[in-house]
């Protein structure tokens, strides 16, 4: 455990390590009463040579509208990715932007981004967070600054289609035609094999977009999983989907699926999205076979699914080749792409049953804990179709 405490001015920094390698770093403002004072905390998880670092934004009394985040790293850390934020790093200086769906930050609410990287000799905790230019406490109302480069996500469609604007989407849903409480119609709750204590609700106080949104409120154990499936029928041979999410707890050590999609030419088994060790992972049901390979570096290659915040989750499955891609807020996630070609930590185990081609007939969202782990999640913006939708 490593500890270090490091006066700047009147800021005050506190390095504080967590569990095995992780620390945090929580810059304040000097103000009377803590409640009134903004806060940004970075904490890192780190192995030999690689590292995650989160970036939690919560605003003190006044609201945020647009945000930079400015930090210089100590040692020689490298980003290699990032989520919820446009990054940018020259050198050791790193400027981290707001997305468009994270800019504004209520009252005492907090936004959570993230980065991933690596780190040969040195990985020391950042002892300065500027938040638009400035410790918390003295915040410009708008970023001073906007990034000259950054890391870049995958080219996504520039627009999103809403619930009232579907086009020729299999399935286009915002929950705002739905009566609140038991989800009906074009959405119906199911309790695989045996039924427990999770419930599926339309929530009409929470929403990404509107007013409402699929409320699933998850607990551990198996026959507690409940999920919400919808009646649309996939058609085609290549599958992409989008959706946005918020969630309450970190995902577990122990496996977990959100969404699943029952594969007819498997055995109508499912193929399982959710998580493992803490990060993004998918499943097949039929012969456990995970992506990314549950290795220490296979995880490191997958993301971290941020809590309290929503998350645009969008993914691609094609039953002609066999192959998947993933995408977490825009950006691809690497541990998740499945190109055909056998990589170690990636997608070799997945792909030692050859010539898999999934034939996908339904969509379903919900929760299911093998093991230990709940939560509770909100769905929202539900859309699938044959090209990229977008976020």
């Amino acid at each position: 455990m490593r500890t270090t405490r490091t006066s700047i001015g009147a800021l005050v920094v506190s390095v504080l390590a967590t569990v095995g390698l992780a620390g945090t770093f929580v810059a304040t403002a000097p103000q009377a009463s803590a409640a009134t004072a903004c806060q940004v905390t970075y904490r890192v998880n780190e192995w030999p040579g690689g590292f995650v670092g989160y970036v939690d934004i919560t605003a003190g009394a006044t609201a945020i509208h647009g945000w930079t985040v400015t930090w210089v790293y100590g040692g020689d850390q490298k980003i290699t990715s990032s989520w919820g934020a446009t990054v940018a790093q020259s050198g050791t200086a790193v400027t981290a932007t707001n997305v468009a769906y994270n800019g504004d930050i209520n009252p005492g609410a907090t936004v959570e981004f993230g980065v991933q990287g690596t780190w040969a000799t040195a990985d020391p905790t950042p002892t300065s967070l500027l938040l638009n230019g400035a410790p918390c406490g003295t915040v410009p109302t708008s970023p001073s600054a906007s990034p000259s480069a950054s890391i870049s996500p995958s080219a996504s469609p520039s627009t999103s289609p809403t619930s009232s604007s579907c086009g020729s989407l299999t399935l286009c849903e915002g929950f705002e035609s739905q009566s609140t409480g038991t989800p009906s119609g074009a959405w119906v709750v199911s309790y695989p094999d045996c039924q427990g204590t999770g419930t599926a609700t339309v929530d009409p106080t929470t929403a990404y977009r509107g007013g409402k949104s699929l409320k699933i409120s998850g607990t551990e154990g198996y026959c507690n999983h409940v999920f919400v499936k919808s009646t649309a029928t996939l058609t085609g041979s290549v599958w992409y989907a989008r959706f946005y999410v918020r969630h309450t707890t970190a995902l577990p050590a122990s496996h977990v699926t959100f969404a699943a999609l029952k594969d007819a030419a498997d055995g109508n088994r499912d193929l399982r999205m959710g998580g493992q060790n803490g990060a993004l992972q998918w499943n097949r049901q039929s012969d456990d076979a995970t992506l990314p390979e549950q290795s220490p570096a296979g995880v490191a290659l997958s993301a971290v699914l941020p809590v309290n915040s929503w998350n645009c989750v969008e993914f691609k499955v094609s039953g002609a080749d066999g192959t998947m891609q993933t995408w977490l807020n825009g950006t691809e996630v690497a541990g998740l792409h499945e190109d055909g070609v056998p990589t170690h930590d990636i997608d070799q185990q997945w792909l030692s049953r050859t010539n898999w081609r999934p034939s996908l007939t339904d969509f379903r969202l919900g929760w299911e804990s093998y093991g230990s782990g709940a939560d509770t999640l909100w769905f929202d913006e539900v859309a699938l179709g044959a090209s990229r939708i977008g976020c």
